[in-house]
């Protein structure tokens, strides 16, 4: 087990803010972001120059200090101090007791706390959306819309705790009632990834304390004060109320991070990150007996039929390959299009791309559309990437070169002329890459979509009514996101969000997600006076 948990511990993700002595701070401090005036919205939210990591009822922080940096300009933007293995487990158990106060609270006044909870976050809209942007790279709107999706789960889950409900079944023994009943698992732990530091947080942790969970937090190294931020929203609401700490928050390496998922109290584990951190996650999730939901990673395709509308199909494309500059789970890395269309629709897309060319920048200026890529990681991984298609026959149809400016910039790139299964289109690359490949017809572009070893979100675009329901039904897509003449990425909160196979199989968000927080009872009241078996069974010496 030991030796299992360090091998684990490695393949957590890695941490990529720097981790700075004291000197090092002294000599840095002059350049935080937090400092500058044009960024004083960071204040606002409540953050400093140096900031405790850790909440469960109070701030603390005695692990590593790790610096947080602008992926647009690399700059620092300030530090959090992380917490280490013995703060996470008094986390635990601070938040496992929280739970059994919390429990005890009517679902529809715990709906109203998470109501309130929505409310204090549409009072920090702009400045938590704008470090949103600032700490992960996404443009803008797209740094508002993330916050929205916390806001709208938030009102989801208010209607939910008065709606979600077990059901009465008929029982074969005369007056006799078999009842189901959803009740709370207890503690719901929660790791997120750098792409959307805020709302896969808010998905869980919405439905969680709605049907009685507490939950304790560890959000992205590479996005501490996102995970520092939000939790100051939520524990000022809890504080108003005089709940304990049903929300914590852990941040912290790769230690933290295994000790949260090996850690018997967490009953619920939700993980998002990538298919081989993931499948380790659930194995020693398993093997202590506990639940899961995995959110892994996606190689989505958007399949162009010969009838399909091919303006609508360029502007999905578009935004499916190029939002938050490829770093979305369900980002179109692969468009598969019908053999009639691929010239044309290559030639008008890389138009679209080069179009867009001016329009890569700084994520917080008005006019960009195209912001950084998160890390240097995600260069390396690019440039690798894109040599490895050539090399294996792939020809760059547009973009293809990083940038010589300050930050992480890489131009939106299209590939063409590979196989359907060639060795790098079956890979998840997170970066702005698509592959365009050239299918005979739609049931070969239904097997391409299903053959890589994901299955988080496909679409497909065509007018032909029978391709549609082909597509959706048993013969189709094996994806949990089966989309029609819409985007692979951007979904709504009301339906629940997750995919397949390597995926994961795990689903948050809307619909009856709600499910995965909750055990399941099965009550069977016998009002009749009298024993009587089922299955007309008699045992009785008299």
């Amino acid at each position: 087990m030991i030796a299992h948990l360090r091998h684990l511990t490695r393949r957590l993700p890695a941490q990529r803010g720097r981790l700075l002595s004291g000197q090092q701070q002294q000599l840095r401090s002059a350049s935080f972001l937090i400092d500058q005036p044009e960024y004083s919205f960071l204040k606002d939210l409540g953050l400093e120059r140096d900031n405790p990591g850790v909440f469960s009822g109070h701030w603390q922080g005695r692990g590593p200090t790790i610096t947080s940096y602008d992926p647009g300009t690399g700059q620092a933007i300030a530090t959090v101090r992380q917490g280490n293995v013995q703060e996470l487990q008094q986390a635990i158990g601070l938040t496992v007791e929280a739970y059994k106060q919390w429990r005890q609270v009517p679902a529809p006044v715990r709906g109203e706390i998470v109501r309130q909870i929505g409310d204090e976050l549409r009072k920090y809209k702009e400045p938590l959306g704008k470090l949103v942007s600032l700490e992960v790279g996404k443009i803008y709107s797209e740094g508002q819309g993330e916050v929205q999706e916390f806001i709208d789960i938030c009102d989801y889950a208010v209607g939910l705790s008065r709606i979600y409900a077990g059901q009465v079944i008929n029982s074969e023994r005369a007056q006799h009632t078999i009842l189901e009943a959803w009740r709370p698992l207890g503690l719901v732990g929660v790791i997120s990834a750098y792409n959307f530091p805020n709302a896969v947080f808010g998905w869980n942790a919405a439905i969680a304390l709605t049907t009685g969970n507490s939950v304790l937090w560890k959000g992205a190294p590479s996005t501490p004060l996102v995970s520092v931020a939000t939790t100051k929203i939520v524990a000022e609401v809890l504080r108003r109320n005089n709940l304990p700490a049903v929300v914590s928050l852990c941040q912290g390496g790769t230690d933290v991070g295994a000790a949260l998922v090996a850690d018997k109290r967490v009953n619920l584990l939700s993980f998002t990150g990538s298919c081989q951190t993931g499948r380790d996650v659930g194995v020693e999730v398993q093997r202590r007996f506990g639940k899961v939901i995995l959110e892994l990673g996606g190689n989505n395709a958007l399949i162009v039929d010969e009838s399909a509308n091919i303006k609508m199909a360029l502007d999905a494309a578009l935004f499916g390959c190029i939002g938050t500059t490829g770093q979305r789970c369900t980002t179109t890395r692969r468009i598969i299009v019908h053999e009639k269309l691929h010239d044309s629709f290559v030639e008008a897309l890389t138009v679209k791309y080069a179009q867009l060319l001016p329009r890569i920048g700084h994520q917080l200026e008005a006019q960009t559309l195209v912001g950084p890529v998160h890390t240097q990681q995600n260069v390396d991984s690019y440039k690798a990437t894109i040599e490895e298609a050539k090399l294996l026959g792939g020809t760059v149809a547009f973009g293809g070169r990083v940038l010589e400016r300050a930050g992480h910039y890489v131009e939106p790139t299209i590939i063409t002329g590979l196989s359907h299964d060639a060795s790098v289109v079956h890979r998840e690359t997170f970066a702005p890459i698509v592959y365009v490949l050239k299918a005979r017809d739609v049931n070969e572009a239904i097997a391409w979509n299903n053959e890589v070893e994901q299955g988080l979100s496909s679409a497909i675009f065509t007018e032909n009514i029978s391709q549609a329901f082909k597509w959706i039904g048993a013969q189709g897509s094996d994806c949990g996101i089966v989309n029609i003449n819409t985007t692979t990425n951007g979904a709504e909160i009301g339906g629940a969000f997750g995919g397949e196979k390597a995926t994961g199989g795990g689903r948050e968000s809307g619909s009856d997600a709600w499910k995965q927080y909750c055990k399941r009872a099965t009550i069977t009241v016998n009002h009749s006076g009298e024993l009587a078996c089922a299955q007309g069974v008699v045992f009785n010496v008299e």
